[in-house]
């Protein structure tokens, strides 16, 4: 016979609904009778039935997570961080991968709100407008994360990437390098790939360097950085890259040892990210080290702070990040 919370609450000697208050948290109890409680629980394997248990504190236990494509090594560091937070809150997460369908992300959404979830979270590259007005439809938290565009409706977690993009081009140039290349997607305003353009922009100009070297992409994978790149690299005696993401550095890298162009002897190469290829590659790839983890962690505990009504600070997270130093750049 399955244990009920009329067993516990005859063994602790309390009431049935001091037990309630226990086990959802809703009214204080005495920790005597709070410890009591919860030792009988442990002690006879008491299981509340969640469904009664949301009907009564209206309160699901659950987060919605919807996400791209777990095999980006960036986006289950995201998720571990939020799925393990989310852990020590008692909350449980419930998954969707969407592999870049945005009908997909469309669905996945309508899907979490009809299973009750208290919050959402959304790893997207973009958000596009049938996308924002459904957001928009639920008064449940929110957080978009996206390493590629800026949103600035909805509450973020990310790095500053105009000043880091500022700072490992102003490491290429106490390296020595002075003609510099930046290699990116620069055909959405909305994308972060911009403000890193304007960093690397900035710290050219500081020096009196020229910036207007630019090797555009088609997009920001593996292929479009090597698609993006020509022999102009040695016409113009560039001794150094910024590309925008590690993807399109590993592309570059790519393209270089195809070319004969050795790195980092004849050119060094920087990336943004430090997705877990970067440190596998050969030459291991310098870059910018995003905390992937910590981003996942820090949204979820926003999300929970405002379902407690607690203050969540900035509506846009900045998380520290560090230039990762590595065997694609050299001094001259």
């Amino acid at each position: 016979m399955a244990v009920t919370i009329k067993d516990v609450a005859k063994l602790s000697g309390v009431s049935i609904s001091t037990v309630s208050r226990v086990i959802n948290d809703s009214k204080p109890v005495s920790p005597e009778v709070k410890r009591k409680v919860l030792e009988v629980i442990e002690e006879i394997g008491y299981k509340p039935n969640e469904i009664a248990r949301t009907l009564v504190t209206k309160k699901s236990y659950l987060i919605g997570v919807i996400v791209t494509d777990l095999a980006d090594s960036y986006v289950a560091d995201m998720v571990r961080g939020i799925e393990e937070v989310g852990k020590m809150y008692n909350y449980d997460i419930l998954l969707c991968s969407t592999y870049g369908d945005k009908e997909a992300e469309l669905k996945y959404i309508q899907l979490l709100n009809r299973k009750q979830v208290e919050g959402m979270i959304l790893i997207s590259d973009t958000i596009n407008d049938e996308i924002d007005e459904k957001i928009s439809e639920y008064s449940i938290p929110f957080v978009y994360l996206s390493r590629y565009s800026k949103f600035d409706k909805y509450p973020t977690v990310s790095i500053d990437y105009h000043f880091a993009a500022y700072e490992i081009t102003k490491y290429l140039i106490k390296l020595g390098h002075k003609n510099i290349g930046f290699v990116g997607y620069l055909e959405d305003e909305n994308s972060t790939q911009i403000e890193k353009y304007e960093g690397y922009s900035k710290a050219m100009e500081e020096m009196e360097l020229d910036p207007s070297f630019i090797f555009e992409t088609q997009g920001i994978s593996i292929g479009h950085g090597y698609e993006a790149l020509d022999q102009s690299i040695i016409k113009n005696e560039l001794t150094a890259l910024f590309c925008s993401n590690d993807e399109i550095a590993i592309g570059a890298l790519n393209y270089c040892y195809d070319n004969q162009i050795n790195t980092p002897e004849d050119i060094s190469v920087v990336g943004f990210g430090d997705i877990s290829i970067a440190s596998l590659i050969r030459p291991k790839l310098t870059t910018v080290k995003e905390p992937f983890y910590d981003i996942g962690a820090v949204a979820i505990r926003r999300v929970i702070k405002e379902l407690r009504k607690e203050d969540v600070g900035e509506k846009h997270i900045k998380l520290p990040y560090q230039i990762q130093q590595r065997n694609s750049c050299i001094k001259i």
